[in-house]
Formats: structure tokens, C-alpha cells, sequence
């Protein structure tokens, strides 16, 4: 083991202990306990930020203490206590997770990479995360966080320096560590509070004296370039006694099961005249109305009363679309 590891190692563990935040998924509980909590809140914390998702964790945990019950809950009390957290096939993977676990490994999260990786909803860096805060083992998960930090402390900006494959290789300097899961969550800790995206907080830096983009005062970043992608969709509008028709999503990729408007995409986009945008992971989406007379039935399709919408099970997409409406 090089002694610069060691010192790097421990200047972070020690900031860590003094600075980490009070996060119910970090409180001390029994070893079962730990194993569902850390799979729950790495289900949530896929693409949603921390202060998002504490109400959301707490709630959840609160109705559904253990993995046991997680595997037996409805779909629709699920998708009810993640509503507003969306990516809403996590919730849905995440109780698949669970049968599974519970089945094949004796309600035990398996300590092992790839039969972690087996499971629905969990991919490298969520495999990672698990081996390394449940089983203590001694691996770094990547995440935008700990990305930035080693981006920023070795100055990577070339195209062939950021990518995944050379990005996993040069963690090695972050791996030497006696407490490899407080080690993980504290790097990750660091990224998110102090070497933040923009203005990051170098001098409450554990290892900021060594670190390459500090010495160079420059701290932009380089990131691989995620390409929006516009398109654009027609909202059938049916109203009837001032409710609303909806129908379940079976035909696009996004919402899947859920409840929305009917509606089209539109290849043609000539004399579009949009209504509304709305922005869903990297697609915009742009909306044009059309209000129609209901003459047949539709099939998966109910009607909702708009003054009720907390009765009900919808994704915040059609929640806005509702507002809009009712403010149109």
C-alpha cells in the first residue's frame, strides 16, 4: 500500500466523521436492517438528488418496514408512496428485486457483483454501492460525485481520460481504505457537499493541497455530451360532467403502466402548434391539444375528477397537464 493512498484515505475518512450529513438510510440499525435499507435508497437515489429523496425514504420505510413486505405490497400502493419521485420502473424493479430475493436467496441481499448484478434495477454502480456500505468490501461505486472528485484531483479533461473504462481504472487511487464502506460514502459525500459542480467549496476540502484543478485553478468539467432529443405529441382531450379521460400506457417507452391522456406522437411536424413542453429526462416534449367529443369506449381508460387528484395514482407529467387544463 503507497503512503500517499493511506494519507488520502484517511484525510477523507477523517472530514467525513466530523461532516456527514444525517441521513436516515446511514442511521445504526441491525445488519438485516441495514441491507434493506441501503437497497431501498439506492432504488431512489438513481438519478434523484438526496434532499429529494429523504421524505420519500422515510414515509416509505415507515409503511413498508422490511423486504419481506416489500415483496408482498400492491403495485399501486408502491407506485402511490414514489409518486412525485418518478422513473417509476425503479419501484416496479425494486419489488422485483425483492421476490427474487426472497425466493432465491433467502431474504439475504447476495454478496456477490454479479449475482447483484442479476437482479432487476441494479446495474454496476448500484452493485458497487451495496458490496461496499452492506458487505464492507473494499470497491469505489462510481457515481456523477465521485466521478467529479477524481476528474477534478488528476485534471482528466481529454475525451479518452473521462470515459467510463479509464475513469474505473484511475479510482484505484481512491481504494485503500480499512473501512471500505464508510470510505465509498464518504467520496460521495465529498462530491456532493464541497467539490460541487459549479463553485466548489476548495477550502473545506480534505485534499485539496494535492489536487491538480486546484493547483491549475481551473475547475471546469467535461462531460460526455447527452444530446436532447425533441419530439412532439398530440393530447386528445375528452371531458365529460368536468372529468377527465385517461388511459393506462402501454405503448410508450416512458410511463410505462402508468395513467396518462390519450395521446400521439407526431412524425410530421408541419403546422404543430405547440400547447406546452414539458421536459422528461433527456427528451423534450412538445404538446398540442386537441379537444374531442367521446363517442366509444376506450379500452384501460376511466375518468378522474380533476377537484380530486390527490385520490388518485398519476405521474407528475399528467398532474401538469391537469393544472394546464384546468387553467387553459
Amino acid at each position: 500500500m503507497h503512503i500517499k493512498d493511506v494519507t488520502i484515505s484517511k484525510k477523507i475518512l477523517d472530514w467525513y466523521d466530523f461532516n456527514k450529513r444525517k441521513l436516515p438510510w446511514r442511521k445504526k440499525t441491525s445488519f438485516k436492517q441495514k441491507q434493506y435499507f441501503t437497497l431501498v435508497s439506492e432504488f431512489m437515489l438513481q438519478q434523484t438528488q438526496v434532499t429529494t429523496v429523504v421524505p420519500y425514504f422515510n414515509r416509505f420505510i415507515k409503511d413498508i418496514p422490511t423486504l419481506e413486505k416489500l415483496s408482498n405490497t400492491s403495485n399501486r400502493k408502491l407506485i402511490k408512496l414514489w409518486e412525485g419521485l418518478g422513473y417509476y420502473s425503479r419501484v416496479r424493479n425494486l419489488k422485483k428485486a425483492a421476490k427474487i430475493i426472497k425466493k432465491k436467496f433467502n431474504n439475504k441481499l447476495p454478496d456477490n457483483f454479479f449475482e447483484l448484478k442479476s437482479l432487476p434495477g441494479i446495474g454496476d454502480y448500484t452493485a458497487n454501492a451495496i458490496l461496499a456500505i452492506v458487505f464492507n468490501i473494499p470497491v469505489i461505486p462510481l457515481d456523477g460525485n465521485v466521478e467529479r472528485v477524481l476528474k477534478r484531483y488528476l485534471y482528466l479533461k481529454k475525451k479518452n481520460e473521462i470515459v467510463k473504462e479509464s475513469l474505473n481504472q484511475k479510482k484505484k487511487i481512491f481504494t485503500k481504505s480499512n473501512r471500505p464502506g464508510d470510505y465509498a460514502q464518504a467520496l460521495m459525500e465529498l462530491g456532493a457537499t464541497v467539490c460541487k459542480p459549479l463553485n466548489p467549496l476548495c477550502n473545506q476540502c480534505p485534499i485539496f493541497k494535492n489536487c491538480k484543478s486546484f493547483i491549475r485553478k481551473d475547475f471546469s468539467m467535461r462531460k460526455a455530451i447527452k444530446r436532447n432529443i425533441n419530439k412532439y405529441f398530440l393530447i386528445k382531450v375528452y371531458k365529460h360532467n368536468n372529468n377527465y379521460l385517461l388511459i393506462k400506457n402501454t405503448e410508450f417507452n416512458f410511463l410505462k403502466n402508468l395513467n396518462i391522456f390519450p395521446m400521439d406522437e407526431i412524425v410530421n411536424q408541419k403546422n404543430f402548434n405547440s400547447n406546452l413542453n414539458f421536459k422528461m429526462s433527456n427528451m423534450n416534449m412538445n404538446i398540442q391539444f386537441i379537444f374531442k367529443k367521446f363517442n366509444k369506449k376506450i379500452p384501460f381508460s376511466y375518468w378522474i375528477d380533476p377537484q380530486n387528484i390527490k385520490k388518485y395514482i398519476l405521474p407528475t407529467f399528467t398532474k401538469k397537464i391537469i393544472n394546464f387544463l384546468e387553467h387553459y
